[in-house]
């Protein structure tokens, strides 16, 4: 949305005091100014096991393993990673495929407890937002596209993860200072080549809110400071192994990871900051070994750099685990029962030395020509192997009878009869995954994946029970009267007297001032319920116009007067110190 406006009134809220707002464990010695989360999407220990087989040393990760992390979800015991990245941004489990709300109750395992009724397909606050309301840079960093399931848990509110477009609104307007990764196409409209079909141009709603805009490695690399966005791809980014062939113009995770936090570092009050390694997860699906442990290796690089920070700053906690695992690889097959106790290394690592695409690289290197004799060239060419025409030939039989993809046929075939790799599944599993840590609070031990949310609350010294009603109030409750406009249905609005409240936007608008003002959070509707939440100043907002009269219509009075008195009224309803809601609401 560009800004054409009589006037503009920021008022989103971000001091660093928190006082009132810690959690009452918290000590100075669990406070952190930094917390950096990183995510080995869908990996577990077997794949750390195989990767340090590989590089033939101690990895990164292995100096900070501190305990395991339970991975289940609120309606199966297996997790998906929207369900899993939204227990770790915001403390409660959900359902399958939602982002950043509560679950719905007809589907809660037996073993859990049934939430309060207002929970369900609620917005959850996260850990991100209330970083952001407490003065702290915010980022995100992914080899997925940026609105995927994980890193948008963290900075949206739907209940279908592939609302990528949604997803990518939210984030802008959710004011996320850095943002690198892929998904450039739900940026812009259908008529710029992108996804977009609201019309909405959010690449240039980021260069007009002061965003640097890039997208490639060395425009990257030459982000000296202030906000960014790097979108380095239309949709994901190249595998690790895959980036040097199809996109060499790409930077590594770690590259990215280490130009966050030199941005994000420079603001004094603190930053945030979640990197997810998002591949490892779909190499699990693809079956694919060398995919698997190229890409955690790639992650563990990331890792490092975000150690090395802490180790160097002294005030920085990083958290790190998988969501869950995938793929269920073993270090050991069906090949291998019998003789097990005689695997050598090179029984291991011989298979996959020379292998210098992934399996998706290699289907694409084997093109429209699925012809035996091209099968059996391509895989030479890249991955060293001989494999017989009776290989080749099972490659196509197996992607018909099980109706895959080439390359997961490729990699059933391959890892069934030349590595001693094996797999249960191209699903998740849900086994406990390992937990990394390192810095103030780091936590050591088992732990439900909701508590990570809470640790990360806890170094940064606020609640996320506070935020949650800061952000997130029923406009049915507290706006009484407010309509969803769907005249525009691509971009409906909440009206509540004279306040226009676009759906998925942190801004309000009042007509009949010609005043724009921004919200400190955005505004989220729900279609499974119908019901949309506002942030609680916007519900302050709208009383304040209620109670103007024609004499008091000024944007200073309408901010500090009225508005202030309704939303401290409101904080203390809620159970909130006003201060301390004025505090993180107003500036």
């Amino acid at each position: 949305m560009r800004r054409n406006t009589v006037a503009k009134v920021a008022m989103a809220g971000a001091l660093l005091t928190v006082t009132g707002l810690a959690a009452p464990q918290a000590t100075a010695q669990s406070l952190a100014k930094n917390v950096i989360i990183l995510v080995p999407d869908g990996c577990s220990q077997s794949v750390v096991a195989a990767a340090r087989w590989f590089k033939g040393e101690t990895l990164n990760v292995d100096r900070q393993l501190r305990g395991l992390v339970k991975t289940s979800m609120s309606d199966s015991v297996i997790t998906d990673s929207a369900a899993a990245g939204t227990a770790f941004a915001s403390g409660f489990k959900t359902s399958d495929g939602f982002v950043g709300i509560g679950p719905r109750f007809d589907t809660l395992l037996s073993t859990m407890p049934t939430p309060p009724a207002h929970m369900e397909y609620k917005p959850l606050a996260t850990v991100l937002e209330g970083a952001r309301l407490t003065g702290r840079a915010t980022g995100l960093v992914a080899t997925s596209r940026i609105t995927h399931a994980t890193p948008a848990a963290f900075a949206a509110h739907v209940e279908d993860r592939d609302w990528d477009n949604e997803i990518m609104e939210q984030m802008v307007y959710g004011n996320v200072d850095v943002a690198f990764g892929g998904g450039g196409r739900h940026l812009i409209p259908t008529t710029q080549g992108g996804k977009r079909t609201d019309g909405e141009d959010l690449k240039q709603e980021l260069i007009d809110r002061g965003y640097q805009f890039v997208e490639n490695r060395d425009q990257m690399r030459g982000l000296a400071s202030g906000r960014a966005w790097g979108m380095f791809a239309a949709s994901h980014m190249e595998a690790e192994l895959d980036r040097a062939e199809f996109a060499p113009s790409q930077p590594s995770l770690a590259e990215m990871t280490t130009k966050a936090i030199e941005l994000l570092s420079a603001d004094p009050d603190g930053f945030f900051l979640m990197v997810e390694g998002s591949q490892v997860d779909w190499a699990g699906h693809a079956n694919d070994p060398i995919y698997m442990i190229t890409d955690f290796l790639a992650f563990d690089d990331a890792f490092q750099a975000a150690i090395d920070f802490a180790v160097e700053n002294g005030e920085t906690l990083v958290l790190a685990f998988p969501d869950h695992n995938t793929g269920g690889m073993s270090i050991g097959n069906w090949s291998t029962s019998n003789t097990y106790t005689g695997i050598s290394v090179e029984d291991l690592l011989e298979p996959l030395k020379d292998m210098r695409l992934t399996a998706y690289g290699l289907a694409r290197k084997i093109g429209s020509d699925t012809s035996t004799a091209n099968i059996r060239a391509q895989v030479a060419t890249w991955w060293g192997l001989d494999i017989s025409e009776d290989d080749a030939r099972a490659i196509l039989d197996y992607q018909t009878a099980a109706g895959v993809s080439l390359d997961y046929a490729i990699s059933a075939v391959v890892s069934d009869r030349y590595t001693v790799i094996g797999w249960t599944t191209h699903g998740h599993t849900g086994e406990d995954v390992p937990l990394w840590a390192r810095g103030p609070g780091g936590p050591t031990g088992l732990f439900d994946n909701t508590f990570l949310a809470r640790r990360a609350a806890l170094a940064m010294g606020f609640d996320l029970k506070v935020i949650d009603q800061l952000l997130f109030c029923d406009a049915s409750e507290y706006l009484p009267g407010a309509q969803l406009d769907t005249t525009d249905p691509a971009n409906p609005v909440l009206k509540a007297g004279g306040l226009s409240l676009p759906i998925g936007k942190n801004v309000a608008t009042v007509a009949s001032l010609g005043l724009e003002l921004e919200l400190p959070g955005v505004v989220v509707h729900v279609p499974a319920t119908n019901r949309v939440y506002v942030p609680m100043l916007a519900a302050a907002l709208s009383d304040a116009l209620a109670k103007s009269t024609a004499a008091e219509p000024a944007p200073s009075q309408l901010r500090r007067g009225v508005v202030a008195e309704r939303l401290a009224a409101l904080a203390q309803r809620a159970g909130i110190d006003p201060e301390l809601a004025l505090e993180l609401s107003l500036r």
